[in-house]
């Protein structure tokens, strides 16, 4: 019986938007009026991708790219987190579920040398094109009025379990750690002695307070324990093992 542990990735793993990290890479580190006023609510990805190509137009290059993003700082106590789980990869298992990208997720774990940590990262595909522009597509198409049209992380989530305990693998306890809204939504698939973890004073510790004493169907079964630095993490991870 194994641990997984499933993460988000921006203001969870790194200590900022990876998505919005990028603008740093521009003279100015600004968008025009033209491609920031573009953003539709649910719609993020699709606005990435017009950011994305803003970024090719002005010919800075994919490796410049990665430089930048590079210098992202990870969350307080992460890198010992990750560390603790490539070193305990026959007892723990470790997911990434995010609505950043696979381009920029990728980059940023290979520079970090913590990659080995992370079984799979599940995000909206990104790649540099034969142009050498980079672009990015949603992650999938779903019925979960709930989430971004582009992924609902519950879903995601159930068919990873699925596939894994179809390939004999079953899970004693399962760690959810997040921060936004949209972690809410596969905080509901979750057992009983299972954890989330939502960041202190970020969107999902909100929202699974209002939900704190509603009905059994309207309710979050898992153990909720809010963390500011992920040593925390780490704390109840060894605690369970």
């Amino acid at each position: 019986m194994k641990t997984l542990m499933v993460f988000d990735f921006d203001h969870t793993v790194v200590d900022d938007n990876s998505d919005t990290w990028v603008i740093s890479c521009l003279p100015g580190q600004t968008l025009p009026d033209s491609v920031e006023n573009s953003y539709r609510k649910g719609h993020w990805t699709e606005f990435m991708g017009r950011v994305m190509k803003y970024i090719g137009d002005q010919d800075i290059s994919p490796d410049r790219v990665r430089s930048v993003m590079e210098t992202i700082p990870f969350t307080a106590g992460m890198k010992d987190l990750l560390a603790f789980i490539s070193e305990h990869k026959s007892t723990i298992d470790c997911i990434v579920i995010s609505d950043s990208n696979t381009l920029f997720i990728d980059w940023i774990l290979q520079a970090s040398g913590l990659q080995a940590a992370v079984d799979q990262v599940f995000s909206n595909p990104a790649k540099v094109n034969e142009l050498g522009y980079m672009e990015v597509h949603g992650y999938h198409s779903h019925d979960c009025d709930k989430c971004p049209v582009n992924m609902c992380k519950r879903k995601v989530l159930e068919l990873y379990l699925s596939e894994r305990s179809d390939g004999g693998v079953k899970y004693e306890r399962l760690f959810y750690v997040g921060d936004g809204g949209n972690d809410l939504c596969p905080s509901f698939c979750l057992r009983g002695h299972d954890v989330v973890m939502p960041r202190k004073g970020f969107t999902l510790e909100k929202l699974l307070a209002r939900l704190e004493g509603q009905k059994d169907d309207a309710s979050v079964k898992a153990k909720v324990i809010a963390w500011s630095s992920a040593t925390e993490i780490l704390e109840e991870l060894k605690a369970s093992m």
